[in-house]
């Protein structure tokens, strides 16, 4: 029962999650020039590749060497072995959640930048847009296949971060 609230609460997220940043960016991306447009477009991609890093860090981290620490009062390190006990729904929510909406979203914006891009160039639309998301989707797997090399060898140098962002966040409360 347990594993169907957390898919529940994915669902939610993840719903309300791509209505709030699809809006967004289709404000910008309607409302902006092109500059723009490519620095948000990179900016999306950047986060779907940060967020496959914590996913995969979350993954292959050490537990044992934050109990230490947490003896020791460190902040963030309870967080942090939270995360790594829980890392399935880490990686749920990185990955899945955030990465799969990062994929739509920049598809979406790579085909808004695509059509304006075309029609302020005079160019073919189609050219332009199979360029586009060959682009996106070179940009994002390269990013992310460099990155979890990264992520694997500082897996508990990243996680760490992330343990103390979530204790600072739940301190703020």
């Amino acid at each position: 029962m347990q594993k169907n609230t957390f898919i529940y609460k994915v669902f939610l997220l993840t719903f309300f999650l791509s209505i709030i940043f699809s809006t967004i960016t289709n404000i910008i991306a309607y409302n902006t020039n092109q500059i723009i447009m490519l620095i948000i477009l990179i900016l999306i991609l950047v986060i779907s590749i940060i967020f496959d890093m914590v996913a995969t860090s979350a993954l292959t981290s050490n537990e044992a060497s934050f109990h230490a620490k947490n003896t020791k009062k460190v902040k963030g390190a309870k967080e942090t072995i939270y995360l790594i006990k829980n890392n399935v729904k880490v990686v749920s929510i990185c990955s899945d959640v955030i990465g799969d909406i990062s994929g739509i979203i920049s598809g979406a914006l790579g085909a808004i930048f695509a059509f304006n891009l075309a029609y302020t160039s005079g160019h073919n639309i189609a050219a332009i847009s199979v360029l586009v998301a060959a682009l996106i989707s070179a940009f994002t797997v390269c990013g992310k296949s460099l990155f979890k090399e990264v992520a694997v060898k500082n897996s508990d140098r990243i996680i760490f971060m992330v343990g103390k962002v979530y204790y600072f966040l739940k301190f703020k409360k």
